[in-house]
């Protein structure tokens, strides 16, 4: 089977008088969990830095690409499969970390509902530090599915410690990366947000990694099932931390699992570290900034998360360079309106698409997905 076939499995079941119970485009899922999610989920989830344009951007820089067709090529069958970090995956897509995930589940468990998603799928899940439920639980979940954990690193160099040896000991597929985020260690300028006075660790959700920590713990005066209050106040004083070049050898050290550095958007900032508009408004476009960092990087695995909404927005990312694609806001939204069944929808639902873009338009391996793949459109 290819991922393509999921049209046909619709299509069939169609014969039968059964119709999708999900939409199957982008702004169908923006607008399905809008209703679904409360307004202060949504305005974290949706929302952005500023007036959003940088965000807008992210996604609208998409349309300046065309696929060029090609011809007598055969490709009937593609192959979506790529090597990353020691890990071999059936496509080159992953799930972004979303700190709120947890809460966009009607269960409010959204972490493990994730986790679950990727067992079912094989696409990795970038678990975030912000989560629901403890990284162990949800390590717990993956299946055969490895998975990556995402370091909001504190400023108690301790507890930072812990929680990178916690994800490098956790379970049987377990994380087998550490992506250390640069790009959000304070919040941004977000209107939404600002609108209605919230910011969900502020009121103790998604915190669960810091109060199941026992080095967290331990800095608190009485334990968080006791004084929740203090834990959010604790919480607030370790989480920004501006890292600099010598904090990232020392990251280093303290694991030998991969280290992925997430925020790189300057040629030489990527150079630098090798041996996305949400939280930051007025930027470029991140696909703008792609190929230069990929030429910067020498064959270094480049991962892109900024702005996918479509599988034609996948397979122009893949062509500009990157090595694997991260799925931010669809799969949140997926969430939202079908639990674990709305993830694994909207994630076949872009790899269908993804995979018959490539048959159409005669590129039958990743290989084949090269810059000149594309031109501009005006």
């Amino acid at each position: 089977m290819t991922f393509g076939d999921y049209q046909n499995e619709i299509y069939l079941r169609g014969l039968a008088g059964i119709v999708p119970s999900m939409p199957m485009a982008f702004a169908e899922w923006e607008a399905t969990a809008q209703a679904a999610l409360p307004p202060s989920v949504w305005s974290y989830v949706a929302g952005g830095a500023g007036d959003e344009h940088t965000q807008r951007a992210n996604a609208d820089a998409f349309k300046r690409w065309g696929v060029v067709p090609r011809r007598f090529v055969g490709a009937t069958e593609r192959d979506l499969s790529v090597e990353l970090f020691g890990m071999t995956l059936p496509a080159p897509v992953f799930m972004a970390p979303i700190g709120v995930i947890g809460l966009c589940a009607q269960d409010g468990h959204g972490d493990l509902a994730t986790a679950r998603a990727a067992a079912r799928t094989g696409v990795p899940m970038v678990s975030s530090t912000l989560s629901v439920d403890p990284m162990e639980l949800v390590a717990a979940e993956f299946g055969d599915t490895p998975g990556l954990f995402q370091l909001y690193t504190p400023s108690d160099r301790e507890l930072a410690a812990s929680l990178v040896h916690r994800a490098q000991a956790a379970g049987y597929a377990g994380y087998k990366g550490i992506v250390v985020t640069l790009d959000s260690w304070v919040t941004g300028w977000r209107p939404r947000d600002l609108s209605i006075a919230n910011v969900p660790q502020l009121r103790g959700h998604c915190l669960s990694n810091y109060t199941s920590d026992p080095v967290f713990r331990a800095s608190l005066a009485l334990p968080p099932e006791e004084d929740l209050g203090g834990a959010v106040l604790r919480f607030m004083q370790i989480f920004g931390n501006p890292l600099t070049w010598d904090d990232l050898n020392w990251l280093r050290s303290l694991t030998s699992l991969p280290l992925i550095v997430k925020g790189i958007c300057h040629p030489e900032d990527a150079r630098r570290a090798i041996h996305r508009g949400r939280q930051a408004n007025g930027g470029l476009p991140a696909v703008d900034a792609l190929p230069a960092i990929v030429e910067a990087a020498g064959g270094v695995p480049v991962l892109f998360d900024s702005g996918i909404r479509s599988g034609a927005d996948i397979v122009k990312a893949l062509a500009l360079g990157a090595t694997a694609v991260g799925i931010g806001r669809p799969y949140a939204y997926g969430l939202a309106l079908g639990g674990v069944d709305g993830i694994v929808h909207v994630l076949r639902a872009l790899l269908a698409e993804t995979d018959l873009i490539m048959a159409v338009d005669g590129y039958p391996t990743l290989a084949d997905l090269v810059p000149e793949a594309l031109l501009p459109v005006m």
